[in-house]
């Protein structure tokens, strides 16, 4: 089993564009008793509503949107390097398809009612604030809706408070 200790978001040190956008993360929600994720490059940290919060975008057709949207917290999972392959499945196959979580042989663990995978290098935590879709009238740059929205499959924006931050004790 990893070991993990606490921190604040106020002392990740890490470069969130780099965590999010070069690293990629896992989004796991649980429902049912059930967990899925997937892997995202889109979202981000900040705050908003004087809290912690961090903020991800799921289209519509992914399965774990089901899962999000059917629970009260969900995980944010950031992995080194190593885990590459493991991320780029994720993005691939669907959970609906595969246990994806059971061939490629993570641990899922719980903290504050969220589903976080053991292997991961730091967890967000995140009790969901906000879950809105993108509008397509309101986005200012035609190209953006013609490059990312081809499909017109507008991603749901889903905000959490960070109420939990675990980071790898390192070995």
């Amino acid at each position: 089993m990893s070991q993990f200790y606490e921190i604040t978001p106020e002392q990740i040190e890490k470069n969130p564009f780099t965590m999010v956008g070069k690293e990629w993360m896992l989004i796991g929600a649980e429902k049912e008793g059930k967990v899925n994720a997937m892997t995202a490059s889109w979202g981000g940290v900040g705050v908003l509503w004087n809290k912690n919060v961090s903020f991800c975008f799921i289209r519509p057709q992914r399965y774990t949107k089901e899962f999000v949207d059917a629970a009260d917290r969900f995980s944010l999972s950031f992995f080194s390097e190593e885990h590459r392959k493991t991320l780029t499945h994720f993005g691939r196959v669907s959970g609906r398809d595969e246990d994806k979580i059971k061939t490629c042989g993570l641990t899922v663990a719980h903290a504050e009612g969220a589903p976080y995978f053991e292997e991961g290098n730091l967890i967000l935590i995140c009790k969901k604030l906000y879950a809105g879709k993108i509008e397509p009238e309101s986005i200012l740059l035609p190209e953006i809706d013609e490059t990312a929205y081809s499909e017109k499959d507008y991603h749901q924006v889903y905000i959490g408070e960070i109420v939990k931050v675990l980071m790898k004790v390192e070995d």
